[in-house]
């Protein structure tokens, strides 16, 4: 774990929230002068504790309101196949999330869809892609309630 003190934590929460914030902004904001906040942003990066900066970008604008998560389990399970599945899932860019879970199923993946079609059609796809039998269950989501909420830094 990088070793974070307060001022980082402010820039890390600063930028979670709004990663375009000009530097001078920045770094009025922390209580700090442009220089040191600016070197302090580029050691995060370097560190790998700011991974990049990213667009938010409205799903309705793209007409992708269709929500669904899917829960993957396996029937039997060994490396090769979890590679083959992690393969599968990475390939797919429909696929915004995908994570192996421990517990009653093996996979929870999150897609965004145009219409319910669109996911009976990628559903079958990613399960001619693994290669033993896997069970799947879906759940629509209705409303989003809270999404890509900033990480708290501990400390």
């Amino acid at each position: 774990m990088a070793d974070i003190d307060r001022i980082d934590r402010k820039i890390l929460d600063a930028l979670q929230r709004e990663g375009r914030l000009p530097m001078t902004e920045l770094a009025q904001r922390i209580g700090l002068t442009t220089s040191p906040c600016t070197e302090r942003v580029k050691r995060l990066e370097r560190e790998g504790v700011i991974e990049g900066y990213h667009a938010r970008v409205n799903p309705e604008a793209l007409g992708r309101t269709l929500l669904v998560y899917v829960e993957l389990t396996l029937s039997s399970k060994s490396t090769q196949i979890f590679d083959a599945v992690r393969q599968a899932l990475l390939l797919e860019p429909r696929v915004l999330e995908c994570h192996l879970i421990s517990g009653s199923f093996d996979y929870l993946v999150k897609v965004r869809l145009t219409a319910m079609r669109e996911y009976r059609e990628l559903l079958g796809h990613i399960l001619r892609q693994i290669p033993v039998p896997a069970q799947s269950n879906s759940y629509v989501v209705m409303e989003e309630i809270k999404e890509n909420g900033p990480l708290t830094v501990p400390g």
